[in-house]
């Protein structure tokens, strides 16, 4: 950690957050988190994109990135994937999940995409999205994983149906391309079933 002032921070001693498939997280004193990644490719990607979102509401802020580490922001909250499990998905929320893909628009995300459970909802109602990856580099046009997950836990038509009615041109762009996707879904359940 060179010159940080982590440096000396002993890991026994901070409250470990969890281990994905990318790196595992603590909570430092200070109330930001270290993640010490192992792939080094979504590594980079994630340092990258951080760095380039610095400031949106969407993502934690970055402090520091090292050899294999990244000094962010504590993101406080459930997945978006729990939080609908154990409170359905509200009108208010899919508007702050439309509100949240749009935004990836703006910041020229080649991705318009993300899975439920690298959206957290926050104590204040707020997303934030964790372990961004590929956002510049894969072309993605619609929400594929995302309705995936929506899908899963039978409230995509619910969301379709306020995409549909808030924002028309969305539902006009995504509605077919995310219906496609959810009868291969489909389809896949059936033939693993009749195996």
């Amino acid at each position: 950690m060179g010159h940080s002032k982590y440096k000396n921070i002993n890991l026994f001693e901070c409250k470990f957050l969890g281990k994905g498939h990318n790196g595992i997280v603590y909570l430092l004193p200070d109330n930001k988190v270290i993640k010490i990644c192992y792939v080094m490719k979504d590594f980079h990607s994630e340092a990258y994109i951080l760095k380039r979102v610095k400031g949106n509401k969407y993502f934690p802020r970055i402090y520091e990135v090292g050899g294999n580490y990244m000094i962010r922001d504590y993101v406080d909250g459930i997945t978006l994937k729990s939080y609908i499990k154990k409170n359905g998905l509200s009108r208010k929320l899919t508007l702050e999940i439309i509100e949240l893909l749009k935004e990836f628009k703006k910041l020229k995300f080649k991705k318009i995409d993300v899975r439920c459970k690298d959206v957290y909802v926050q104590p204040n109602g707020k997303l934030m999205v964790i372990d961004p990856q590929k956002f510049y580099s894969k072309e993605r046009d619609f929400p594929r994983h995302l309705s995936k997950g929506l899908y899963k836990l039978d409230v995509l038509d619910d969301f379709l149906c306020i995409l549909k009615y808030e924002e028309p041109s969305l539902y006009k762009k995504w509605a077919y391309k995310i219906r496609r996707y959810v009868m291969t879904l489909e389809l896949e359940n059936k033939l693993d079933e009749d195996d």
